[in-house]
């Protein structure tokens, strides 16, 4: 099972820092800006978790609210440093980056932060000095800045700006830089005039850069032990560029397979090349490459026996020039990794399930055309075999759920993938932490997404858990999300199904706090709004029966629940569901285990005092429906207006004598062994009725009713 340790107590309280800067480190300024008291110092370690765990806060949590001058704290590095630091998407701006340039950063990571402008490039100026490690990967919008065309102030409000690239923005001065990424750089950039200052870069990555000449690459064959290119379109030059740096230990020249622009095809020679040139190699990836020639060990020559990873073996004949096994080798999206004797200790590919986590592991953090695929592999390996690693596939999705919140393709294959690998086939498998981080995933998706597709998965997997205890975190949240689900004025009938069997669940045994929270929410209107829409429809399903369903469950011992079902006509459509459907024996119990709640509130029940609604109440003490429930709670409910007295009975027709009669032949007739439909919280509306001799018919249903409870649910 999973470990259910708790966070370590640096983690713990940098989020609760985080969701209370007023309280802890910070005061208001004016009210709007937030400053460090002046008697604090925190040293990088703090800092940096601090700015990380902010960044993740404000990505996959929608209850945590972000400060426009969070990053202001940090500005002045007398009482605050900050060292390594990762930054993404729109959550940071140019003020952003600004406000610490006095730092002495040595790690900077921005991630697709498309917001940020030639402006920032001045800024990470402040940071050459120091900086070793900077990705700038997806941040297509930092070469480009705003020029104004200038003229009157007239052509300033016709065309105010324009995006102008800036070519003149080059590494020099950052001496100490040995990784960069540039991943996604937008095209138009010279990137050997940019890099030509760095003089001994370890990592470059240029994935989806197209550059038809890459000799540059050579002034860092001394130094170079990592090299990205994935989706470059390759040639025979670039080939023979990569095979001079024999420095290399990771070499990744992989592609989308998918994108139909590539004219290169990988053969024989070339992975000869690599494995005479590059002798240094532990890693590489060239996934989703065709294979020009065969590049596979007759089968005749195979060694047979156990799947082995020595080269001497290996199934792909240039590798059995390898020295030693590789430490990892993408061959995603190709026909090698199908092979049997694979020389490498970790193999991404889609034969199987070690090698699909292994993909999913590797390109979840800048690939999500290449890691939505993948997951979508383990989906159909979680719902057709068993998953043997349950743990670290569904702490992958996760990752990679929470890392691309926005990408549709993720969030349909990760929630579809997260529906097989909670159901309680690995339950006790799972630990309460991890269960917890699924069901926040899953929320973020229902935010993000009003697509189908992403809402039935989300749905679905929600049923997967013990409701409402598991969801009690995560409580109003998930009823909002619900409800607005069930709002929208077109709805996909299974979702419109699932969403309210959840409503349903998630009102059912929790107290009345938060059953009046949800009445709040709109529950109880929204509910009234499904079944209306059956009633014209002439439709009595399970979206009909768990409507009604939940707003029994809603109303219990909660009397604003109650008013309001009252007020918005509720009522009105019990009559109407009783005259259209007067057949649904499951249906009638419902609505009648509602009104007995209403009932239960003094203040209301003269609002049940017609004689339409006593006639109704009355005819339906005979009813045979559903056993003996239907009978049972129209007793209780007339039971608790009886209760009120004679003086109550503010009507003409029927009689009190002849509905207190009519009460005792039912009572009389019911089976005191008979099983019922049993969901008493708390007795306190019962016994409410026994010390009195107001009704003595009413104390009669109560003695019977806790009679049958104790006699028959023994356990209670």
């Amino acid at each position: 099972m999973a470990s259910d340790s708790p966070e370590s107590l640096m983690t713990l309280c940098t989020d609760y820092c985080l969701r209370n800067l007023e309280g802890t480190l910070c005061y208001l300024l004016d009210n709007e800006t937030l400053r460090l008291h002046p008697d604090i110092f925190l040293p990088s370690e703090i800092c940096d978790k601090l700015v990380n765990e902010y960044v993740e806060l404000v990505k996959t949590d929608s209850i945590f609210e972000p400060h426009e001058s969070f990053f202001t704290l940090f500005s002045d590095p007398r009482s605050t440093r900050l060292a390594r630091i990762h930054l993404r998407e729109q959550i940071v701006q140019d003020q952003d980056l600004e406000a610490i340039r006095k730092q002495d950063l040595v790690e900077l990571y921005l991630t697709n932060c498309e917001k940020l402008t030639a402006k920032s490039l001045q800024t990470l100026v402040s940071f050459s000095h120091t900086l070793i490690s900077l990705s700038l990967f997806g941040c297509c919008n930092i070469f480009y800045e705003e020029e104004n065309p200038g003229g009157c102030e007239d052509d300033c409000l016709v065309n105010p700006t324009r995006q102008v690239l800036v070519k003149d923005f080059t590494f020099e001065g950052f001496s100490r830089l040995r990784f960069l990424n540039l991943g996604r750089l937008i095209e138009g950039v010279n990137v050997e005039t940019l890099l030509r200052p760095l003089a001994s870069l370890a990592a470059l990555d240029l994935s989806g850069i197209q550059l038809n000449d890459v000799g540059f690459l050579t002034q860092w064959k001394d130094s170079l032990v990592s090299l990205v290119l994935y989706n470059m379109d390759l040639s025979e030059e670039h080939i023979q560029v990569i095979a001079q740096l024999r420095k290399l230990r990771h070499l990744d020249i992989s592609r989308d397979h998918l994108s139909s622009y590539y004219k290169f095809k990988l053969t024989r020679r070339v992975l000869n090349l690599f494995v005479e040139n590059l002798v240094n190699l532990t890693s590489l990836d060239i996934s989703g490459h065709t294979m020009l020639e065969n590049c596979t060990i007759p089968s005749m020559e195979e060694k047979m026996g156990q799947t082995s990873i020595e080269p001497a073996k290996s199934s792909i004949a240039p590798f059995r020039g390898l020295k030693r096994p590789l430490q990892f080798l993408g061959l995603f999206e190709t026909s090698l990794c199908r092979l049997t004797h694979i020389p490498a200790y970790k193999v991404s590919g889609d034969k199987n399930e070690e090698q699909v986590l292994n993909a999913i592991e590797a390109y979840t953090e800048h690939r999500p055309e290449i890691t939505s695929r993948a997951i979508n592999l383990l989906f159909d390996i979680a719902r057709i075999e068993r998953c043997s690693q349950l743990l670290r596939a569904l702490q992958l999705v996760i990752t990679a759920l929470k890392c691309h919140k926005d990408d549709k393709n993720i969030q349909v294959t990760g929630s579809a993938a997260l529906f097989y690998l909670t159901n309680s086939e690995y339950r006790m498998e799972q630990s309460v932490k991890l269960r917890r981080q699924v069901i926040q995933v899953v929320l973020n998706g229902m935010e993000s997404y009003q697509e189908v597709t992403v809402q039935r998965n989300c749905c679905l997997t929600l049923c997967n858990f013990s409701i409402p205890e598991e969801l009690e975190f995560q409580y109003r949240r998930v009823n909002e999300l619900l409800l607005n689900i069930l709002n929208q004025s077109r709805q996909d009938e299974s979702i419109q199904r699932i969403a309210v069997h959840l409503c349903n669940a998630l009102v059912c045994q929790v107290d009345n706090d938060h059953k009046e929270a949800v009445g709040k929410m709109g529950f109880v209107m929204t509910m009234l709004k499904l079944i209306q829409k059956k009633l014209a429809d002439k439709t009595c399903d399970q979206v009909m029966e768990f409507s009604w369903s939940a707003l029994w469950n809603i109303t219990d011992e909660t009397p604003d629940n109650c008013e309001m079902f009252l007020n918005y006509s509720g009522m009105k459509l019990f009559l109407e569901c009783l005259k259209e459907f007067p057949e649904k024996q499951e249906l009638h119990r419902n609505m009648l285990g509602l009104l007995g709640n209403v009932a239960e509130v003094k203040e209301l029940r003269p609002q049940l005092m017609t004689s339409q609604f006593i006639s109704v109440f009355s005819n339906l003490l005979e009813s045979k429906a559903d056993g003996i429930e239907v009978s049972y709670n129209a007793c209780g409910v007339l039971s608790h207006i009886m209760f009120d007295g004679p003086e109550a009975w503010g009507i003409c027709e029927p009689h009190r004598e002849e509905v207190v009669k009519r009460m005792w032949a039912a009572i009389q007739s019911w089976d005191i062994n008979s099983r019922r439909n049993i969901n008493y919280r708390s007795f306190e509306p019962i016994l409410r009725l026994l010390p009195q001799g107001i009704s003595p018919v009413s104390q009669h249903w109560a003695t019977w009713a806790l009679y049958n409870l104790v006699s028959v649910y023994r356990k209670l």
